[in-house]
């Protein structure tokens, strides 16, 4: 990865952002209300550990034995895993689940519970990805190492060419790959970016900590399954793939529409270094929303379908999104930027298929 100290945005349109902070304060002033999370973020924290933990409690005393419906709890702890990722580890990890430091510390932790790591989610998504969004060797969620072009300036291989044939298959191995493999290289590659001094931590003690997280998580995934249950080993394998497949997809599908659709910019930094735009108005033009209006899904996926309004306040909780949005609506037209959204989830997916074929068919830098 590029050096992330060598990107300098543009200072001279703070005015935008300026303007639209102080309307979002203001508008938690007026209505007397916290920028944290409120009773209905705790109502869904225990709604996501349910989907995720009765399912595997019910299964391992054995109170549920039947195959397919085995194979049904398996389903539904991988969207609990990816309601766990979106809803609630998301905003603590940002530290905007609570007002309380300690609290989204130890809730930030319930990533490494389904398999992840509180850190490297941080580095990665906190650091990389929001301060350097969609720009080519510097945001880590663009980089996938030969495997899909999401960036027009990604060498171009001839394999791309069916990438939006194969792309949403190797979706569903993305936390698969988190758990088995990921999480150690990214520590490393952290380590050598200079990101593990920047939070003043230390790689021998991280590694450790990784280690023993991943241990507890084999265990009460794997071995007591083994031991407990009546199935065979290689059936606890496939059920242990299904979780984690349908947990990669439902990810996957949550964040592409997000940062890799049509009308979406994919900037570079000039010789020196510098952006064209401001970090608040690049994430104007890098970001997308879809969906508005559908509750039932803003509620699931941690309002990220708002994904403007978290981009530009990722420290206020995803449960005041949706109000916030006209406020940032407003300004921006009003500063003739951009304000991306798809009315529905499936014109987002399907503009991120587009997308797909756009660059798997043009070698050339082309937008």
């Amino acid at each position: 990865m590029a050096e992330t100290s060598k990107i300098h945005f543009n200072t001279q349109q703070r005015l935008f952002f300026q303007t639209l902070h102080k309307r979002v304060d203001q508008y938690f002033k007026t209505n007397g209300i916290s920028k944290n999370g409120n009773t209905a973020m705790k109502v869904k924290t225990v709604a996501m550990f349910a989907l995720y933990f009765v399912p595997y409690f019910l299964m391992m005393f054995g109170i549920v034995t039947w195959m397919p419906a085995l194979v049904m709890f398996t389903v539904m702890m991988g969207f609990g895993a990816a309601g766990i990722g979106l809803s609630v580890m998301h905003d603590a990890n940002h530290g905007s689940y609570s007002s309380n430091p300690k609290v989204n510390k130890f809730i930030s932790y319930s990533i490494n519970l389904i398999g992840g790591h509180a850190l490297n989610w941080q580095l990665q998504h906190n650091t990389l990805h929001h301060t350097f969004t969609n720009i080519h060797g510097h945001d880590h969620d663009i980089e996938t190492k030969g495997v899909m072009r999401f960036s027009p300036h990604t060498p171009y291989r001839k394999i791309y060419r069916f990438q939006y044939i194969y792309a949403w298959f190797l979706y569903g191995l993305m936390t698969l790959s988190w758990v088995v493999r990921k999480d150690f290289k990214q520590l490393g590659q952290f380590k050598n970016m200079g990101l593990l001094d920047m939070r003043k931590r230390k790689y021998g003690p991280e590694l450790v900590k990784l280690i023993a997280w991943k241990i507890v998580y084999y265990i009460y995934m794997l071995v007591i399954p083994m031991l407990v249950l009546s199935v065979t080993w290689w059936q606890i394998l496939i059920g242990f793939f299904i979780i984690h497949y349908t947990g990669g997809l439902v990810l996957a599908l949550v964040f592409q529409p997000a940062h890799v659709t049509e009308n979406l910019d994919f900037p570079l930094p000039d010789e020196s270094g510098n952006m064209e735009n401001d970090w608040a108005v690049h994430q104007l033009f890098t970001t997308a929303n879809f969906a508005p209006k559908a509750k039932l899904l803003s509620w699931f996926v941690g309002g990220l379908n708002f994904q403007v309004e978290h981009h530009l306040f990722p420290t206020i909780c995803h449960v005041h999104y949706k109000n916030l949005s006209p406020i940032v609506r407003q300004t921006a037209e009003e500063f003739n930027y951009p304000y991306h959204t798809h009315s529905t989830f499936l014109k987002a997916i399907a503009s991120h298929a587009r997308i797909l074929k756009k660059f798997g068919s043009e070698p050339q830098v082309a937008l």
